[in-house]
């Protein structure tokens, strides 16, 4: 079992001992950091935040362990309750609060859950930030308040229909075009938040939707990271039920993934390209995404006239590249989908607004559109860590192997040759190297990936 301390939060696995898993006196000590830091940022002001969670089966009892740290730091909670990461990043703006924690491990499986800390802005906290978080962690250095002086809650349930509501505000949304079309769509929301969102955003755009796996019951119907190998019955159904697409979401509603009406994978990494596409038609700029990111991106970036970045994979790196080069669109191959006349932060919903109206007014298929775009094949492995082993040790030896093609470090090793790429790098998330290749065919990724693999493993 595992936990997992970050400057973007804390992930772990539930039971088991503190300092190894995730369990009660985790939670409470990362909270009254957070909510420590909070307080001495904004000294003798109040403050208050925003807190919402997935639907996984921990997520009520990590709520309650977090909201009450909060109550008995001064700070006033405003509890979003089952809702979305994006959702609670726009609710910070809306209500002008000073922070807010999502409760979600994103696509770990159901054991894991994580608090997710965000600034002012509704933004993942700094770096800096993150470190100063950790530091008040590891010396305990906690404040809390007397009984005449603790925060309130305060339960919200319309910060959802909010968010839906700027979506459609939005001048690229074209809800007449999407509404002419008639087009059906069916809804994989793994059985957590997406199948409390999604359904009324399409709803108020006039598409169709067959629900897959939309009780928010925290039951994941199938391993809820958004990839090919999980998607089976997604594909099934969309062909069964002769729709136009189908759309999966991870559980918090970060991450988009399509298929196309004959069943076959989109791609997540094309769910940025094909919105990146719309909104570069439009709005012609720089784009921005990870260094796991395909290289699709760059291709129709320039196709538009613009310049695109690679940042180090995270959000925050990718805000940051964002927000440096005025990148009109942006996010990582995950299927994350940063807009900035929304919001800066990973956002499904847009994601979804954005593509519908893309088909639209296209008029075309999803398989013909996906036919448009420059065809690159990627392959993501994961190799298990051992325990005390060296991970910065290991990948600079691979750098040195690989002298001559001047990899990027920036963010672990990346390797770029002339028709393909490797990535490489520990995650921030599980106790593994996660392996990211890219090439011209579906084997040759593959074969590259496994290359590497065995490159890493005589390096052990």
């Amino acid at each position: 079992m595992t936990l997992i301390k970050s400057i973007s939060g804390i992930r772990g696995t539930i039971g088991g001992a503190p300092e190894e898993n995730l369990t009660p006196l985790d939670a409470v000590r990362f909270a009254a950091a957070y909510g420590t830091w909070l307080r001495q940022l904004h000294s003798n002001k109040p403050i208050s935040v925003v807190l919402g969670r997935d639907a996984r089966l921990s997520g009520a009892m990590i709520q309650g362990l977090v909201q009450n740290t909060l109550l008995a730091q001064g700070i006033n909670v405003l509890d979003a309750g089952l809702s979305t990461t994006p959702t609670v990043e726009m609710a910070v703006v809306f209500e002008q609060a000073q922070g807010g924690i999502i409760l979600t491990a994103s696509h770990n499986p159901k054991q894991w859950n994580a608090l997710k800390l965000l600034n002012d802005k509704g933004e993942f906290v700094s770096a800096n930030d993150g470190a100063t978080i950790l530091e008040l962690v590891s010396k305990n250095a906690f404040e809390f308040v007397g009984v005449d002086d603790l925060g309130t809650l305060s339960i919200k349930s319309n910060y959802i229909q909010e968010h839906i509501a700027a979506i459609l505000a939005l001048p690229l949304v074209n809800q007449e075009a999407i509404q002419a079309s008639s087009l059906s769509v069916v809804v994989d929301a793994v059985n957590s938040t997406g199948g409390l969102a999604i359904p009324p955003l399409l709803k108020a755009l006039g598409v169709r939707m067959h629900p897959l796996y939309c009780e928010p019951t925290g039951i994941f119907p199938h391993n809820p990271e958004p990839l090919k190998e999980h998607l089976g019955d997604l594909c099934e159904t969309v062909v069964r039920e002769k729709a136009d697409f189908g759309l999966v979401v991870d559980p918090d509603v970060d991450r988009l993934a399509f298929v196309d009406e004959k069943g076959q994978m989109f791609g997540e990494e094309y769910t940025l390209v094909a919105c990146a596409d719309y909104v570069l038609s439009k709005t012609p700029g720089n784009t921005a995404s990870n260094l796991s990111s395909t290289r699709a991106l760059k291709s129709i970036t320039q196709k538009y006239g613009g310049t695109y970045t690679a940042a180090a994979v995270g959000e925050v790196n990718v805000v940051r590249a964002m927000k440096k080069t005025h990148a009109v669109i942006g996010g990582e191959g995950n299927g994350g989908i940063i807009y900035p006349e929304l919001h800066y932060g990973r956002d499904a919903l847009i994601g979804i607004a954005l593509f519908l109206s893309l088909l639209a007014e296209k008029k075309q298929s999803v398989s013909s559109l996906k036919a448009t775009y420059p065809e690159f094949f990627m392959s993501k492995k994961k190799l298990q860590l051992k325990s005390g082993m060296n991970v910065d040790v290991l990948l600079d030896k691979v750098s040195h192997r690989f002298a001559e093609h001047q990899p990027l470090t920036i963010d672990g090793v990346k390797i770029e040759f002339d028709e393909s790429w490797v990535h490489l790098r520990k995650s921030n998330t599980e106790p593994i190297i996660r392996i990211y290749t890219e090439a011209p065919s579906q084997a040759e990724a593959n074969t590259l990936a496994e290359k590497f693999i065995g490159i890493l493993t005589d390096f052990i």
